[in-house]
């Protein structure tokens, strides 16, 4: 009874991703009709003149050789090179068509899935690997590339064949027809057996290979942790491992598909013998031309060549089906941070930047059963500067995260002016905020791209006078194209008080009326902490500003600072007040600002 419950529910999913494929593909190839209509007028075309040929076939031998006619010959070679002449024209539209279909259907689905991926909530990718979406992204539209610009085309094609040939035989011979439609059912029965293997398959492999593209992928972009720890023998033993797992998956699809072709062809050609044998036997006897027989030939290859064909492409439409599910999966995936379909808010163009946490608490999807933060009341007016402070893993970044609504408490509200941002969209929210993290995230391109990330439109002379007040001018100049000076992956290549530069330079361009401030001088050497601290005052003028602060040292020009510890806010005063009032802060001093003679 289980077992039967497990192959009801493997069916289910394998129609599941058959619709899945089907729907996805529909969706995508709709918006390109005429150049599908072109394409099967083409495919239409190409296969009836390939059939054609069967006649042409039969007129040379009982015309041309038979007759020992010159003029029928030389008519006869002349039809069979207009036919072939045709079968060329039709080829190419047919394949460039079919081929530009597969490009453009490929590309829109790249667009729309990483259009997708973008917008979804931080905390899909915390509990999904992101080298496997990447791998979704390429290798999966790469598979769907190759059926929708080939295999769909070949599948097409060869059932036209095998239908128009099947027809054609029974008009050339009835007997000799039957004779080779004894075979189709010990045809179908190997391809239900072995398609329905090879599906299952299918689907393993594009999961294997998917490993192996997140496993080089991670230890890449970790390649000096991994070398620096001398991890690479067992790096490169791990990595053979995943390799080998995804070659057996591959290896067991190869053989159930060559078993396939490998029957398919025995049993046609098997057919095809019997069938010249008894075929034979009628010419000798006059009861067929040879040109009949030749041309029934012809078209019994073209029927076996056309069920092979079909035989063989139904393990890469399998394939396809698989890749298309693992698609579809994506774009099904609903981002669960998006403001309400009723009672949304509009914040007004530019917000004061008063922040009022009320009652809120919040735990990570992942980790549900530990509180992050908990019950948390704090206020933050108007262009005032708030530090937070607290140990590792009191919950200040995560408030930060909160802020910028990357996820939502469980309960309790978060208010800019006034306004439950839960009831905001997203990006309307994100505006009115600018980030400066610890580790500033720059990306591949230009100094100025990374400078306007937040402000594309940015003109030139904006981007200058924003590295300018940032002190990184300077440094920017030195560089052998300036402004247009490429940077490698993750800003390689800088320092890291130059990175930090960069990112208050995009901060200041910003100009947003809150700042969100990760301590951007924790991990710089003196000289880059101090031209850091220089920009600091123009980039926090006339905002909103929140700094997590590691190291108390830059908090002392706070307007307060707040201590939390546990996901809960302990005190709420200046440096002076809170040495003398608040135990833990106390303690955090003592800790940073005794001298070590002292310790």
């Amino acid at each position: 009874m289980p077992a039967n419950t497990a192959t009801d529910s493997d069916t289910a999913d394998k129609d599941s991703d058959r619709r899945k494929a089907f729907r996805l593909a529909a969706d995508f190839i709709a918006p390109y009709r005429k150049a599908v209509a072109g394409a099967l007028a083409a495919l239409i075309f190409t296969a009836g003149i390939t059939l054609s040929l069967g006649q042409g076939i039969r007129l040379l031998v009982d015309q041309g050789f038979v007759t020992g006619s010159p003029a029928l010959l030389n008519q006869s070679v002349g039809l069979f090179f207009v036919l072939v002449a045709g079968l060329a024209v039709g080829t190419f539209v047919r394949f460039y068509l079919v081929s530009w279909i597969g490009e453009r259907v490929v590309a829109d689905i790249r667009k729309q899935v990483f259009n997708h991926l973008i917008e979804l909530h931080p905390g899909f990718f915390e509990t999904n690997r992101g080298l496997e979406i990447q791998s979704r992204l390429t290798t999966d539209t790469t598979v769907l590339q190759s059926v929708i610009g080939s295999t769909v085309s070949v599948a097409l094609r060869n059932l036209v064949m095998l239908i128009g040939g099947i027809i054609l035989l029974f008009i050339t011979n009835v007997k000799l027809t039957l004779i080779v439609m004894l075979a189709v059912p010990l045809v179908v029965a190997p391809i239900l057996i072995f398609g329905r293997r090879v599906r299952r398959l299918s689907r393993l492999s594009q999961d294997r290979i998917a490993d192996v593209g997140t496993y080089v992928g991670e230890i890449l972009g970790q390649i000096k942790t991994v070398q620096a720890y001398n991890h690479q023998k067992e790096d490169e033993n791990r990595f053979a491992g995943v390799v080998e797992q995804a070659f057996d998956v591959a290896r067991h699809r190869i053989r159930q598909r060559a078993w396939l072709i490998a029957v398919v062809i025995l049993l046609i050609l098997g057919a095809v013998g019997v069938m010249l044998w008894v075929g034979g036997l009628d010419v000798m006897a006059g009861r067929i031309t040879g040109g009949e027989l030749a041309a029934f030939v012809f078209y019994s290859l073209i029927v076996g060549s056309s069920v092979g064909s079909l035989s063989e492409v139904i393990g890469e439409l399998q394939r396809a089906a698989g890749a298309a599910a693992r698609i579809v999966e994506l774009l099904q995936t609903d981002s669960e941070i998006k403001a309400p379909e009723q009672g949304q808010l509009h914040l007004p163009a530019r917000v004061a930047g008063t922040i009022h946490f009320n009652n809120v608490t919040f735990a990570y999807p992942g980790r549900p059963d530990v509180t992050v933060i908990d019950r948390f009341e704090l206020e933050v007016k108007p262009g005032e500067t708030l530090a937070l402070v607290g140990p590792s893993g009191a919950g200040k970044s995560t408030l930060f995260d909160l802020l910028l609504r990357f996820f939502d408490p469980q309960s309790g509200t978060i208010a800019i002016d006034g306004y439950d941002i839960s009831r905001l969209e997203p990006a309307e929210l994100r505006r009115c905020f600018a980030l400066v993290s610890q580790t500033p995230a720059l990306f591949y391109g230009t100094i100025a791209d990374n400078i306007r990330y937040g402000r594309p439109e940015a003109s030139m002379q904006a981007v200058a006078e924003a590295a300018q007040a940032a002190h990184a001018e300077e440094f920017i100049r030195q560089l052998p194209d300036g402004y247009q000076t490429r940077l490698g992956d993750a800003g390689q290549g800088l320092s890291g008080g130059q990175k930090q530069r960069l990112a208050i330079a995009r901060a200041l361009l910003v100009d947003a009326p809150i700042l969100l401030l990760d301590e951007a001088t924790s991990a710089l050497d003196a000289q880059s902490e101090y031209l850091v601290q220089q920009a600091m005052p123009v980039l926090m003028a006339n905002r909103t500003t929140l700094v997590i602060a590691h190291r108390l040292a830059t908090v002392n020009n706070a307007d307060r600072i707040a201590v939390i510890d546990q996901g809960r806010l302990k005190a709420l005063g200046t440096h002076g007040e809170l040495v003398q009032t608040d135990p833990l802060y106390a303690r955090l001093a003592d800790l940073q600002f005794r001298s070590p003679e002292n310790a």
